[in-house]
């Protein structure tokens, strides 16, 4: 599109035209042929052979020139139309030419074009006068009729060509916009991960090497005090370690700092679970695990990210629904979670819809776990699993 033209140009609207194509439109151009010419041609021979032989010929050239028609609209609808004139048998080459130029919606191409093959159509009338009852008025009338016609059929097919060519571009500029949104809720998840890891491991990590180093210069210990050096780096490691896990699920606000409030975990799920019902939704929890099988914090406050982003999910897009909640698992097999509900009739996605189990998906997957959401027997199904010992 440019700024002169508020129409998109020729090439990216129109379709490709298939053998199928090709062949409909071929059958049209010769009924169309057929109706001018064949009432005509007994008459024309009459009058003179080499007039029916011009006729074809120019007829036949006409069929040649208009599959040009979309290299070079305007100059093939201007031959084919001349030609007409003189030829019944380029009458159907002559209404594709136009009909096609109608396409690109360009009227200082179509108004001209239109009283040329108005011209040309009249002209054939006259010179084929003889063979019909009507007057000259009331043929130019119906041939105004056929010519508007014609040019209306044509920006109708533009226009709707037109119209599915901008929305396959907002489709398409949706689905980019889409991507972006998720490139930068992942990398953005990446940087307060990495924010949080600076923050929590640095002192730890140059302790550790402080310690080494120390151990390294010294040569005057001897083996217990050398036993004692270890275990302290050892503990450090330990510590280190286990601030490394737990870095996955700290929370920070949007400026970074981290909240005073304890970390919910596995025990708040149920409380969850009530609030939500409280509020009116429909959930339903099924809890495999049995007190006496409580997992980890950090397992356990990934597992209540993902219930909780599940009911934010089916209140938005399956209002009224029912959620069920499924909570499975032992320390050898690992924990499992599952959130299914029916398919809704929400209201559509807010921008960013779906960025909240595309974060979980690889907080779940950076401790060990996996993530999956999937549409199947027309209902929502989010399943998640993690390591016992995440």
């Amino acid at each position: 599109m440019t700024a002169t033209d508020p129409h998109p140009v020729c090439e990216d609207v129109h379709p490709h035209v298939t053998r199928a194509g090709h062949l409909w439109r071929l059958v049209v151009m010769v009924g169309l042929s057929a109706v001018v010419w064949v009432p005509v041609a007994s008459w024309q021979w009459s009058v003179s052979p080499w007039w029916t032989l011009a006729d074809v010929a120019l007829g036949l050239v006409a069929y040649v020139v208009v599959h040009l028609r979309r290299r070079a609209p305007v100059a093939v609808a201007v031959v084919v139309a001349l030609v007409a004139a003189g030829s019944g048998l380029a009458a159907g080459p002559a209404v594709l030419a136009l009909v096609s130029l109608a396409t690109r919606r360009r009227w200082r191409e179509v108004v001209p074009l239109g009283l040329l093959n108005l011209a040309t159509a009249q002209l054939w009338t006259w010179l084929t006068l003889p063979t019909t009852e009507d007057s000259l008025w009331v043929l130019l009338v119906a041939n105004i009729v056929a010519i508007v016609a014609m040019i209306g059929w044509g920006l109708f097919l533009g226009s709707r060509r037109e119209l599915v060519w901008t929305l396959r571009q907002r489709a398409e500029r949706a689905e980019a916009e889409q991507e972006l949104r998720v490139t930068q809720s992942r990398t953005n998840e990446r940087a307060r991960i990495a924010r949080e890891m600076h923050d929590v491991l640095g002192h730890r990590i140059s302790q550790i090497s402080m310690q080494a180093g120390a151990l390294g210069y010294r040569s005057d210990l001897d083996l217990d005090q050398m036993r004692a050096g270890t275990a302290v780096i050892q503990q450090q490691a330990h510590e280190a370690l286990r601030e490394l896990r737990a870095v996955l699920g700290v929370l920070r606000d949007a400026d970074g700092a981290v909240l005073d409030a304890p970390q919910p975990t596995y025990a708040d799920v149920a409380d969850l679970v009530e609030g939500a019902r409280a509020a009116g939704q429909r959930v339903e929890l099924v809890d495999a695990l049995g007190p006496d099988r409580t997992p980890p914090d950090l397992v356990g406050r990934t597992v209540y990210r993902i219930v909780q982003e599940g009911l934010t999910n089916a209140g938005r897009h399956a209002p009224g629904a029912l959620l069920t909640v499924s909570l499975s698992g032992s320390p050898e097999e690992g924990l499992s979670v599952e959130l299914r509900n029916p398919v809704g009739f929400g209201s559509a996605p807010t921008p960013g819809a779906g960025l909240g189990l595309v974060g979980l998906t690889e907080r779940t997957e950076l401790g060990g776990g996996r993530l999956e959401h999937e549409r199947t027997d027309g209902s929502f199904v989010v399943r998640g699993w993690l390591p016992w010992a995440s």
